[in-house]
């Protein structure tokens, strides 16, 4: 049996909007960490990337601005991949007119790493590039590949999330 808990990397488009870090910070995360999970979320850097984004675009000089926003994607990108190189499980969230590029590539690379993937989707929305897709396909299929699957509710969400400990513990 494991003693450390199981990393679970959190690709979300939700810290971009109030109401979507207010889901996250107090329903999603809860519903994911515990005594078996630790959430790596790329949004934790949320307050201190706003304000070196608010003090960048504060100067006057634009290609200064440009040239330390460079630097400051660069730094937000290398921090997240190293977070989904740490994790064991991709929890993706796919909700939006279409799944968040951002987070269209997070699945993409963690696939790439063999990570699992689970995508959650709430969003009533149809966005597959078909009726037999949920998401994109390529997506879907990266999801499924990863021997994830996509679920619809946070109580599969946790359903899902019981697996994945009880994976673990087989191993």
């Amino acid at each position: 049996m494991r003693k450390d808990k199981i990393k679970i990397y959190l690709a979300s488009p939700y810290g971009f909007t109030d109401a979507g870090r207010e889901f996250m910070i107090n329903k999603m995360i809860p519903t994911i960490q515990g005594d078996v999970f630790e959430v790596l979320n790329p949004w934790d850097s949320f307050d201190s990337v706003s304000r070196r984004i608010e003090e960048i675009n504060s100067l006057n000089d634009i290609p200064k601005q440009n040239a330390l926003l460079k630097v400051l994607n660069k730094e937000v990108a290398l921090s997240n991949e190293k977070l989904l190189e740490q994790a064991e499980v991709v929890v993706a969230i796919l909700d939006g007119s279409d799944v968040d590029s951002g987070v269209a590539s997070e699945i993409g690379y963690a696939y790439g790493l063999r990570k699992k993937i689970i995508g959650y989707r709430s969003d009533l929305r149809l966005t597959g590039d078909n009726p037999a897709a949920l998401v994109n396909l390529q997506v879907e299929y990266f999801i499924n590949k990863s021997g994830g699957y996509i679920v619809r509710k946070i109580s599969d969400l946790t359903q899902a999330l019981k697996e994945v400990q009880k994976a673990s513990i087989n191993r």
